[in-house]
């Protein structure tokens, strides 16, 4: 299991998403197989090719913000993917 796979284990795990550098949450989001789409200032958004959700997201800091993480946790579920490295 590779970086990214176990990453993703530890977050769909916990109750609440613990602290994440937005460029660890921008690889993760990569490495699930999203591709960015637009940039927009500090706004990215990406698509999977499995689904027609836009996932939007942008730093706080230098931080990922906790419900972006748990809105990429809940497509992941919903649409049934996983991180595979």
């Amino acid at each position: 299991m590779g970086k990214w796979a176990r990453l993703y284990k530890r977050l769909s795990s916990g109750a609440s998403p613990p602290r994440l550098s937005f460029r660890e949450f921008e690889a993760l989001i990569v490495a699930a197989g999203f591709e960015l789409k637009r940039r927009r200032g500090s706004h990215r958004s990406y698509r999977h090719p499995a689904m027609a959700e836009v996932l939007t997201v942008q730093p706080n800091g230098k931080d990922a913000q906790p419900y972006q993480i748990r809105l990429f946790l809940d497509m992941m579920r919903r649409h049934g993917l996983s991180v595979e490295d």
